[in-house]
């Protein structure tokens, strides 16, 4: 959209209680929004609007200034969407709270439409973690896009594992794009951004408050084929996104977890009802949204071992952490030997270490590859 056009649109964004539907109200009587910014109160009440809104306007009016506002957008080097837009996520045109304008920093490309969304507790347990990290770097390197909201916890592991599957990844968020929460996740932020895209339906300047983010979520269930949740308690903003999703009629997937874990109450119960597909790894998500063909695109030379003596080591690697010393003593291997074995597995994504020198394995082995050597 034209910027003389696009900057009544960001001035309306300012007004308190213009969302969804008084934004159609206003394109639908006027000419423009830039007649509707022009309009008289007679004219908005003959549009449809309520007084309060009426007043809103009103009384916003003298206190945005719609060219500051498209000088701002470009300083910030932010974009705007409006829902007429062709870059506008065509999947997001077809929920019925779509958001009117998106702002956007990073690039949103075709691909983007095969996309998952990925949710889950802003405090995993170890289990949760290592899920999270396998899971997305997996679903990743399929050619999958990974969107979350740049939360604490199983949003910034699978934002970070997509990233370093080498891959793009979008993250939503429930504030202004210049205002990044939690600030830890600044840098995480801006490597999004180069490979990715962050985007919000907030202005710029807009603070975190936590009426946002539930409505945030329905952008990320919005814009993907399916949402993921991994380890959510039964009051979970996780189970939010998985709602809205179920609302659209789109998948939802859910990682189980020990019936001992109020972590995992909300994810089982999904499964449960039979509202969530039970996932135990990339396949079963996948499979679901006919993505299997995706796959072919890996480079299975990074996905599986190389030779016999990685295949080795992998026989005494497994999905819990085991110590390098362990691997040293099953393996009859000196620690030099093991520990750059290792080091080149991790940086192929054969295997993580976890900490303290323990390392976990990150995927099934290949069906296409020796069982005997693993």
């Amino acid at each position: 959209m034209e910027a003389e056009n696009l900057k009544y649109w960001l001035a309306f964004s300012r007004v308190r209680g213009i969302g969804r539907v008084r934004f159609k109200l206003l394109e639908d009587y006027f000419e423009s929004m830039e007649a509707a910014w022009a309009g008289s109160e007679a004219e908005y009440r003959a549009a449809g609007l309520d007084k309060r809104t009426i007043g809103s306007i009103v009384g916003d009016k003298g206190k945005v200034d719609p060219d500051a506002e498209i000088e701002l957008l470009a300083q910030s080097d932010v974009r705007a969407l409006t829902w007429h837009d062709d870059d506008y996520p065509a999947r997001l045109k077809q929920i019925y709270d779509l958001p009117p304008l998106i702002y956007l920093k990073g690039s949103l490309l075709p691909d983007d439409e095969r996309s998952v969304a990925v949710v889950g507790t802003r405090n995993p347990s170890a289990y949760g973690r290592q899920v999270s990290e396998r899971l997305v770097y997996d679903i990743s390197r399929a050619g999958v896009i990974i969107v979350s909201g740049l939360a604490r916890g199983v949003d910034g592991i699978a934002h970070r594992a997509a990233l370093d599957a080498g891959q793009r990844t979008i993250a939503v968020l429930g504030s202004g794009l210049d205002i990044i929460y939690p600030r830890e996740h600044s840098n995480l932020a801006e490597r999004i951004a180069e490979n990715g895209a962050i985007i919000s339906e907030h202005p710029l300047g807009t603070r975190p408050d936590a009426r946002n983010f539930p409505r945030r979520n329905r952008i990320m269930s919005g814009m993907t084929l399916g949402t993921l949740v991994i380890e959510a308690d039964l009051k979970s903003g996780a189970l939010i996104t998985a709602r809205q999703a179920l609302d659209e009629n789109r998948e939802v997937f859910a990682v189980p977890g020990s019936i001992y874990s109020e972590r995992s109450r909300g994810t089982n119960r999904l499964i449960r009802r039979s509202e969530a597909k039970l996932v135990t790894n990339c396949e079963d998500v996948l499979q679901e949204l006919n993505l299997t063909a995706v796959t072919q695109q890996i480079e299975m030379a990074a996905l599986f071992p190389e030779d016999e003596d990685e295949a080795e080591l992998l026989r005494y690697i497994t999905f819990d952490p085991v110590h390098i010393d362990e691997v040293c003593r099953s393996s009859s291997r000196s620690a030099s030997d093991v520990s750059g074995k290792l080091a080149m597995m991790e940086l192929k994504g054969l295997v993580k270490q976890v900490g303290g020198m323990n390392y976990v394995r990150m995927r099934e082995a290949s069906s296409g590859y020796s069982v005997n050597a693993l």
